[in-house]
């Protein structure tokens, strides 16, 4: 482990984050998992799938 995350969690340990900023990284990590789950269920919609527009011509060089 890097001295910078052992003094990060000496900090952490000294002042501890605010019940406010807990529950706002919990649901952040939250809507992340549940978003994952959602793909992971029901797939990647195709209309976001990146690519080359119907139509469009090859770019010449």
């Amino acid at each position: 482990m890097q001295l910078r995350w052992l003094l990060r969690a000496a900090k952490w340990v000294h002042r501890p984050p605010s019940p406010r900023h807990v529950v706002l990284v919990l649901a952040v990590v939250a809507a992340c998992l549940l978003l994952a789950a959602f793909e992971l269920v029901f797939g990647w919609p195709d209309a976001l799938v990146p690519g080359r527009a119907p139509g469009a011509a090859l770019p010449r060089f």
